[in-house]
């Protein structure tokens, strides 16, 4: 299957008359398919379809099949690294309409939802329950996406990432049948591991209709504390002492001066202007009150100060819309720019020489940039400033993107801690994984969608 693909007008016309309005071919909708939040160029699909069961969706399978077009599976539009982009023309799978919470059970502390089932909206429906979903990317993405994406996110240095978080999934495969992955238990040695096959797969081997995830009880108290520091060295240096002393943080986010500034605009806010340290504290009030203050005594040690904690829900959702909200504040301080955003991941205890030599890199540059940071798990977020009708800022950001991940790679990290690899990162799978790490995968690909189906173009070449 090459960029020429079309759907036959045949295959159009049996779409058109099995969706009915559901099928669009307009401009504007086609445009908004062809996007996600990554730098790229639009590339629209031919054709929009709004699915609204499985059966549908194994119909439309049997139809691309046998006419040889491609199914981009699309949920919120949300992604990084062009997972989105039609690059061989196709169909736009919209997920969007399956958005029902299928089953919540609190006695097992586990939900069953559609696809189209969004982050914010899960949790507040989870709320009446005295439970939470814990993955947080910051972008209201689906829950499907978030599934295909392998997405992760401010809360997972406690609670884990999407890998850790899917107990079981309902596939349309390639062939337009459903399997299922995994159960409804908490572990299972049953047969291969079909569920972490498909989560991260971006759409590339099958539709996700399905997903039954764990959730979790809602803390007795929550707090959020803030901290700045003279450097980014003292910053990360006090993260790994904390995480290695055992303190159960549920967040540690990162952000530099930069970041700082912008959100401080955006936001209205009046943060110092220096590196920053977020935490987010969970338990007990006696937990969190010994937790925030052990974390205020290590902060200090690295010569810390204006250590603030609060716990009120508006004063937190603040702080942490002022991190969430970093992205669009950089796009607002350079108006008419694109970001590219890196999405490395190293060992703790690599975590400050990579993150340091990459920043004294770009300060070396005259791109404009911020940095973000999961840190508490040694995933941090270059975001390079670029006007996207410059070819030497385009250039410039990608080389300095290419050395951050080969230096990421060479300490025993990865090129994408969450973002996933769509077209952005597909160079940089051999490097880390081998030439016959990369051969399995080509493998498992063939085997699972011959034709070449799903998401074609994506992770591999």
């Amino acid at each position: 299957m090459d960029s020429q693909t079309t759907i036959p007008t045949e295959a159009y016309q049996k779409i058109q008359d099995y969706f009915g309005d559901r099928c669009s071919r307009a401009e504007s909708v086609c445009l908004q398919h062809g996007r996600d939040e990554s730098p790229f160029p639009v590339t629209p699909p031919e054709l929009v379809v709004f699915a609204m069961n499985h059966e549908e969706i194994i119909w439309l399978v049997n139809i691309a099949r046998h006419y040889l077009f491609p199914i981009i599976p699309f949920g919120a539009g949300t992604s990084l690294e062009g997972q989105l982009l039609a690059v061989n023309g196709g169909v736009s799978l919209d997920l969007s309409r399956m958005n029902q919470i299928l089953h919540i059970s609190p006695d097992d502390l586990t939900v069953t939802v559609h696809p189209g089932v969004t982050r914010i909206e899960l949790n507040n429906q989870l709320k009446s329950y005295g439970l939470f979903f814990p993955v947080d990317p910051g972008a209201n993405a689906t829950i499907g996406g978030m599934c295909a994406t392998g997405a992760s996110g401010t809360n997972a240095v406690r609670y884990g990432t999407m890998r850790n978080n899917v107990l079981s999934m309902k596939i349309v495969t390639p062939q337009g049948v459903i399997i299922k992955t995994g159960s409804q238990a908490k572990k299972s040695s049953a047969g291969y591991d079909l569920t972490h096959l498909y989560i991260g797969s971006e759409g590339t081997l099958g539709v996700i209709v399905e997903i039954t995830l764990r959730v979790y009880s809602l803390p007795e108290s929550v707090a959020v504390a803030i901290c700045s520091f003279p450097s980014i060295a003292n910053a990360v240096k006090a993260t790994i002492q904390i995480i290695q002393t055992g303190i159960a943080v549920a967040r540690v986010e990162l952000i530099d001066s930069n970041s700082v500034l912008f959100v401080n605009n955006y936001s209205k806010l009046h943060l110092p202007v220096s590196p920053m340290l977020l935490f987010e504290f969970h338990g007990s009030d006696t937990v969190v009150a010994e937790d925030a203050e052990r974390t205020e005594d290590i902060s200090l040690d690295h010569e810390g100060n204006n250590f603030q904690w609060v716990t009120t829900p508006e004063a937190r959702t603040k702080l942490w819309a002022a991190r969430h909200n970093a992205y669009f504040a950089a796009l607002q301080a350079k108006p008419g720019c694109r970001i590219i955003s890196t999405d490395t991941c190293v060992p703790i205890s690599r975590l400050a020489d990579c993150l340091l030599d990459s920043l004294n890199e770009v300060k070396e540059t005259t791109i404009p940039f911020f940095l973000v940071g999961h840190v508490g798990d040694g995933n941090f977020h270059f975001g390079y400033m670029i006007d996207p009708n410059s070819p030497d800022e385009w250039a410039l950001a990608e080389k300095l993107n290419t050395s951050l991940v080969m230096r990421a790679i060479e300490m025993g990290g990865t090129c994408s801690g969450e973002h996933g690899v769509g077209v952005h990162k597909k160079k940089f799978l051999e490097a880390e994984l081998g030439k016959s790490s990369i051969d399995v995968m080509r493998m498992i690909k063939k085997s699972l969608d011959p034709h070449n189906i799903f998401n074609p173009g994506k992770i591999l070449n």
